[in-house]
């Protein structure tokens, strides 16, 4: 059991220090959510674990998705109950442990006149949704009562609108939370390192580590290794695999408004008029969010991605269509963000007909894994772990029903409000007490326009191996996405009760200020004509 600060290896030595001596039992490529769940579910069982990502944790896919955790609705109408049965599962699992952090959320599927679905079959598939969640979450609201509730959706052959239930997070704070996890049960979680290279032997393999800020490499022994990098899994593959998998890289999109300019408190699932693709509408830590896009698109490099002009017109033509008089414009977004979906290839015509199943190949003692769900991450892990256990009997002793999270009995703070103490819980975990009850009570503060506290961005920043100021203000916390220039109008307080918890000199500072804000002017803001 560990709760010490979370350590970086930003130069050779301290690479060195965290890494060798050690023989590694299964060593990690990846720090988004497929990854995370596999440390966790493996440190549990005692195995000396570690993992490393090249960038930030959840740099890629996992702080870019739409944020929903959700059963795979549309897998009952292709015929597959068992993909949707699992992900309904899981669903409610997450929402039992982690409230706060997986939170229900209703979604609504308004209904018109010769437009597909109908009220009649998709309540069929409701029935199923709600079967398999033991739960009825499943409503029909009239025509007249959703004009009432929403006067500014599109009212022109409306029929009604179906209500159901999926759920909401903070992608990157689940990761952040399942890595927590791992780290307790004493795996070891490194940003800015990569696995460079593997050399298998009969034995054991020689695993190559390279941290990013230096270049400098260091070798470990690892009887098992497992790629997890998600749309980038061929590079590691490479040279270890008789055949590499296509992997389908998807593109998706999103912008983030004023509540206040689209008031939804539901998740609207509408279609887009130009191609019937399903869009959502939806809130998200007191914004309005609209996305997905579902392009495909080049295989991404070491780099990040931004929304598109044509992505961006193409959500404004749907949120105009969907609600008629919004008129929104450029300076109605806040931010943006893109992302890249990894499918593993089958052919389909587009990049929305794929399955979004995960798949898994053993090359040797390198074990790799690509697609899936945010919702299933936990049954990933379980599955890449199964082929482990060829290298690792004792990972088949494993409890497979274990919960993810532990829920340690904590007393409020008096300072803080219910909600806000239910929050603090499920992004944090067993530290929401020390984020609630800190020395200066200046930092119970909320951040304008956020629900974000000042001792949140200060305890990550001091707890959480930030390496970067966009690691904290894009990842740790969502402060980037939420407010206009990235929070940067905010700078001379974020200097002010950040500099002395990073250690970071003046000097350091400015070049770190300038840093973000290229990134957030690049791939977070508007995108460029």
């Amino acid at each position: 059991m560990t709760d010490a600060v979370w350590a970086s290896a930003t130069d050779h030595a301290g690479l060195t220090a965290l890494v060798q001596d050690k023989t590694w039992d299964l060593v990690i490529a990846g720090g988004g959510i497929t990854g995370a769940g596999v440390a966790r579910e493996a440190a549990r069982t005692g195995l000396n674990v570690l993992l490393v990502e090249r960038q930030d944790f959840s740099w890629g896919t996992s702080s870019r998705s739409s944020k929903m955790v959700h059963g795979g609705l549309r897998y009952i109408a292709q015929g597959d109950v068992r993909t949707t049965m699992h992900s309904v599962h899981e669903r409610e699992r997450l929402m039992r442990e982690a409230p706060g952090l997986v939170d229900l959320m209703p979604y609504m599927m308004p209904h018109y006149r010769g437009r597909f679905p109908g009220p009649f079959m998709f309540g069929l598939l409701l029935r199923v949704y709600d079967f398999l969640a033991r739960k009825r979450y499943r409503r029909f609201w009239s025509s007249g009562e959703i004009r009432k509730r929403f006067p500014f959706l599109r009212s022109e052959d409306l029929k009604g609108v179906t209500e159901f239930a999926d759920a909401v997070t903070d992608d990157s704070r689940l990761v952040m939370r399942v890595l927590h996890e791992a780290r307790q049960d004493g795996a070891v979680v490194l940003n800015y390192v990569s696995l460079a290279g593997m050399d298998q032997n009969e034995g054991m393999s020689t695993v190559t580590l390279q941290c990013a800020a230096t270049g400098d490499s260091v070798s470990v022994n690892a009887r098992c290794a497992v790629n997890a990098t998600g749309v980038w899994a061929n590079q590691l593959r490479e040279g270890q695999a008789s055949e590499l998998q296509s992997i389908r890289p998807a593109r998706g999109s999103h912008l983030v408004i004023a509540r206040s300019r689209l008031p939804v408190d539901v998740s609207f699932t509408v279609l887009h008029p130009r191609d019937q693709r399903p869009i959502f509408v939806y809130p998200w830590l007191g914004k309005t969010v609209i996305g997905t896009t579902d392009l495909d698109t080049p295989m991404p490099g070491n780099e990040e991605i931004g929304i598109t002009r044509e992505e961006l017109d193409y959500l404004f033509e749907l949120a105009e269509y969907q609600f008629p008089g919004i008129g929104l414009t450029d300076s109605d977004v806040i931010s943006t963000w893109a992302g890249i979906r990894p499918l593993v290839s089958s052919g389909a015509s587009s990049s929305s007909g794929e399955k979004r199943d995960h798949t898994a190949w053993k090359d040797g003692r390198l074990i790799s894994v690509s697609g899936g769900k945010l919702t299933t991450f936990r049954l990933i892990a379980h599955d890449v772990l199964k082929e482990a256990e060829e290298w690792i009997p004792s990972l088949g002793e494993r409890d497979t029903k274990a919960a993810v999270f532990h829920s340690p009995q904590m007393t409020k703070p008096d300072a803080l409000p219910d909600s806000q103490w239910q929050r603090l819980c499920g992004l944090y975990g067993r530290h929401a007490l020390q984020i609630g009850s800190p020395c200066d009570m200046d930092l119970l503060a909320e951040i304008p326009g956020t629900e974000i506290l000042w001792s949140e961005l200060v305890w990550s920043a001091a707890h959480e191996s930030v390496v970067h100021l966009d690691d904290l203000l894009l990842r740790r916390t969502r402060l980037g996405l939420l407010l206009n220039r990235g929070g940067l109008d905010l700078e001379d307080k974020l200097q002010h009760w950040l500099l002395p918890v990073l250690d970071w000199d003046d000097q350091r500072w400015h070049d770190e200020v300038r840093r973000y804000r290229e990134i957030w002017a690049r791939y977070y803001a508007l995108p460029a004509n």
